[in-house]
C-alpha cells in the first residue's frame, strides 16, 4: 500500500494556531475569553493515567499557548474519571441528556451510535461547521479507521488509538510441520489445511480461535466477526441485524472444522481462564496457529515485559492477514479481512463554543499530539503519518497500520449489540460442543429475533 507523504510534525502547532485565527462566529472576539472543557475516563494516578497527564501536561498549555498566540484568552479544564466503563458511560449519557457536560467528550467507538440515536451527540459538521470537513487530518486516517467513528454514513467522532485482528503461528512449528516460514493463507481451507499438518506433531493443539462464552467478547472480535466479514457478511446492515444468513452458518462451521474436528481444544474454550491459558500455551510452543489482536504482539509475547513473555518472539511468531473464506469473499470483495475497536472523541452538540470546541478536539488529534500522546512507545495510532514514523522499528505494529487497518471493520454502535454478541458467542459453544452449524443458526436467529424487537429486525 502507498502512504501518503508525512508533512512535518514541527508544523503542526504552527497549523493549528492559524486554523484557530479563522474560527466561525461563534469563535470570542479579541480581548474575550472562553472556557473548554475536557472529559475522559482517566485520571492521574489511577484509570488511564498516562492519558490524564497527557491532557493536563501537554494538551492544555500546548493548545492554550496555540489561542493565546492567536489572540485569544482560552482557558481549558480537564474533568478526570476513573471508574467503570459503564458508571462512565451512564455519567456521560446524563450529562448529555441534560444538556450539560464537557465541549470535549471521549467515548467508546461501541458507543457512538447509541449515542447518535439517542441524539446525544450530533454529527462533527453540524456542530463544528466546515471546518471539520476542510480539516488535514482526514487525509491522515485511512476511510476504514474512520468508521470506528461514522454511524448511517455520518462522522460524529474522530478515532483515537485502533488495533487489528491476525493470524499469528509458530514459526518453529511450522518448520517441523513441513509448512513455510512465511505463510499467508489465502482461504479458510488454507488454514485448516495448516492445520491438518500441524496436527502430526505430538503435543500441539494446531489452531486456536476463542469460542464459548467463558471468553467474551474476545471470542467475537477475534473468531466470529472476522470470519463473518470473511463471508461478506456485517453482523448488522442496512438496519437489520443478521440472523441465520448462509455468512453465518460458513462461519459457524468453520468451527465445527476446527473443534470437532480435531483441530483445537474444546475445553480451553469453557475455561474461566481460558484466553490467558492459551496465550501461555502458545509461548511454550503449545499451539500452531492463533487468531488475535495486535494486543498480543506487544503486551502478551512481548520478550520482557509480556504477560507470556517470549524471548525469541521476533524469530519465532510470524504474522498473517486473515483471508476471506475464498478470494473476493470477504466485505467489499476484500480477499482480506479484519476487525479493531478503539476510542473515539466527540464534541457536545449543546457546547456554548462549538467553533473552539472543533478547534480543540482538531488540535488533539494532530500529528503532534497524537505523536506526544504515545509518549515514545510503539503502539498503532488512527493517523497514517504518525504510524509511519513511531512504528518503523517495529514491523509487526507496522504491519498492523500498513496492511490491516486499510481493510478493518468495527462493530456497531448499538445498544443491544452486546446482547447479540453474547448470542453469538453461544453459537460457537453449541458448535465447539457438536451441535451441528445449522442448528446453531437457528438457535441464534431466534435469539437476535427476542432482542432486536422480532424478525423484521432481522435479516436472514
Amino acid at each position: 500500500m502507498r502512504l501518503s507523504p508525512r508533512p512535518a510534525l514541527a508544523a503542526t502547532l504552527m497549523g493549528a494556531v492559524l486554523a484557530v485565527a479563522s474560527c466561525g462566529s461563534d469563535t470570542p472576539a479579541e480581548g474575550g475569553s472562553v472556557t473548554l472543557t475536557i472529559t475522559a475516563n482517566a485520571i492521574s494516578g489511577g484509570k488511564n493515567s498516562a492519558s490524564a497527564d497527557w491532557i493536563k501536561q501537554w494538551v492544555i498549555p500546548r493548545f492554550e499557548a496555540a489561542q493565546k498566540a492567536a489572540g485569544r484568552d482560552v482557558r481549558v479544564l480537564f474533568q478526570p474519571n476513573g471508574v467503570d466503563d459503564e458508571q462512565y458511560k451512564t455519567k456521560i449519557a446524563l450529562d448529555l441528556k441534560s444538556k450539560t457536560g464537557a465541549d470535549v467528550i471521549d467515548l467508546d467507538g461501541i458507543w457512538v451510535g447509541e449515542f447518535a440515536q439517542a441524539g446525544y451527540i450530533k454529527p462533527l459538521s453540524e456542530v463544528g461547521g466546515s471546518a471539520v470537513d476542510a480539516w488535514e487530518g482526514w487525509n491522515q486516517i485511512p476511510q476504514a479507521v474512520q468508521g470506528l467513528g461514522i454511524f448511517e454514513g455520518k462522522k460524529y467522532g474522530l478515532p483515537q488509538g485502533t488495533d487489528g485482528r491476525v493470524l499469528f503461528y509458530n514459526k518453529a512449528l511450522f518448520a517441523r510441520a513441513g509448512l513455510p516460514a512465511t505463510w499467508q493463507p489465502e482461504s479458510w481451507q488454507e488454514i485448516i489445511d495448516a492445520g491438518e499438518a500441524l496436527k502430526k506433531l505430538p503435543g500441539v493443539t494446531p489452531i486456536q480461535i476463542n469460542a464459548g462464552t467463558a471468553m467474551g467478547e474476545a471470542t467475537t472480535m477475534q473468531g466470529a466477526l472476522p470470519l463473518l466479514v470473511g463471508t461478506g457478511t456485517e453482523i448488522y446492515s442496512n438496519g437489520k441485524w443478521t440472523g441465520a444468513s448462509q455468512g453465518v452458518k460458513d462461519m459457524l462451521d468453520f468451527y465445527r472444522k476446527v473443534y470437532p474436528g480435531g483441530l483445537g481444544d474444546p475445553k480451553l474454550q469453557q475455561e474461566a481462564k481460558g484466553r490467558d491459558k492459551s496465550f501461555a500455551e502458545f509461548a511454550e510452543g503449545k499451539i500452531g496457529i492463533l487468531a488475535e489482536g495486535d494486543y498480543f504482539w506487544r503486551a502478551v509475547v512481548e520478550p520482557t515485559a509480556g504477560v507470556a513473555p517470549m524471548p525469541e518472539r521476533d524469530k519465532v511468531v510470524g504474522y498473517a492477514k486473515i483471508p476471506a473464506m475464498e478470494p473476493g469473499a470477504g466485505v467489499r470483495g476484500q480477499d482480506f479481512v479484519s476487525m479493531s475497536g478503539g476510542a473515539v472523541r466527540v464534541l457536545n452538540p449543546f457546547s456554548k463554543n462549538p467553533g473552539p470546541a472543533w478547534e480543540l478536539l482538531s488540535f488533539m488529534h494532530s500529528a503532534e499530539a497524537v505523536k506526544a500522546e504515545l509518549a515514545g512507545a510503539a503502539r498503532v495510532t488512527s493517523r497514517t503519518d504518525v504510524n509511519e514514523e513511531v512504528l518503523a522499528g517495529d514491523p509487526m505494529l507496522k504491519f498492523i497500520a500498513e496492511e490491516i487497518l486499510p481493510i478493518t471493520a468495527y462493530r456497531p454502535g448499538l445498544a443491544v449489540y452486546p446482547q447479540v454478541s453474547t448470542a453469538l458467542q453461544e453459537a460457537t459453544a453449541a458448535v465447539v460442543s457438536g451441535t451441528p452449524p445449522e442448528e446453531a443458526a437457528d438457535a441464534y436467529r431466534t435469539k437476535v429475533e427476542g432482542i432486536v424487537g422480532g424478525p423484521g429486525n432481522v435479516s436472514n
